[in-house]
């Protein structure tokens, strides 16, 4: 990759960026009364990250049910207030866990 394609391929990314960041702006000058819209922007975020991240995590060991079960404890753990290293560390136990034990049976 040459460096000219390199440099309009970030410029093309800043561009991108920077009007998604400023569509909002442009769009709600005043601020948002609608409870429904205020609560729709509010979650929109958490939506979108559940969407692109849930799919990974059921395939990212390369065994369905060992990802399932990392996945039911790390609910498990965030549900009972745990912190974000807890849970993480919690998963990836139980994930490992579940992989010996595969290996075994």
């Amino acid at each position: 990759m040459d460096t000219l394609t390199m440099l309009l391929m970030i410029l093309a990314m800043a561009g991108v960026t920077y009007v998604i960041r400023m569509i909002p702006f442009v769009f709600f000058r005043k601020k948002i009364k609608s409870v429904y819209l205020r609560s729709l922007l509010y979650y929109i975020p958490y939506a979108v990250l559940s969407a692109m991240t849930f799919p990974f995590i059921i395939y990212c060991t390369g065994n369905v049910i060992t990802a399932t079960v990392g996945t039911a404890v790390a609910l498990v753990a965030s549900l009972t207030k745990r912190s974000l290293i807890i849970v993480a560390v919690l998963a990836c136990v139980a994930v490992l866990i579940a992989e010996y034990a595969f290996l075994i049976f």
